[in-house]
């Protein structure tokens, strides 16, 4: 997992072209871009959306095998909370068509992550991560998840 303002992309852009690209196109992003799916390469595409985060995510955290998640506000603040699969509990098995398992806490506290004023956080294969979280009270957000191929 990376955390960090989108100002210092530069110290990522050596990981790899595809995360550079992605990283680049939130530092350089309109506020008022429409929402849907922006295609930035064949491996690198982003997914724009608008909704209210919540006190709690009914699904659960996250992982996926075959992306690579850059997740960066355009409005708003949204809590993420993110834990290694190895102190997660699989609630429902990996679906290739969605490319994501799901989990739920074991026993380890999770890291808690802001992003929006600026910061971003990008999510591994080995990261389990529940987005869509309300930081104090439920609050609308404009949202970009990057996919990068991995």
């Amino acid at each position: 997992m990376i955390y960090d303002k989108i100002d210092n992309i530069g110290t990522y852009a050596s990981i790899s072209e595809d995360l550079r690209l992605g990283l680049e196109f939130l530092r350089d992003i309109e506020p008022g871009i429409e929402k849907g799916v922006h295609q930035l390469s064949p491996r690198v595409r982003a997914i724009v959306s608008e909704y209210s985060t919540k006190p709690e995510n009914e699904y659960g955290y996250e992982a996926h095998k075959d992306y690579i998640d850059i997740q960066y506000l355009i409005s708003g603040e949204e809590k993420i909370a993110s834990l290694p699969l190895e102190y997660l509990k699989e609630t429902k098995a990996y679906n290739p068509d969605v490319d994501a398992s799901f989990y739920k806490e074991a026993e380890v506290r999770p890291q808690e992550s802001i992003i929006g004023n600026r910061y971003f956080a990008v999510y591994f294969p080995q990261d389990g991560h529940m987005p869509g979280l309300a930081v104090t009270a439920p609050s609308q957000v404009k949202k970009v998840v990057v996919k990068v191929k991995c």
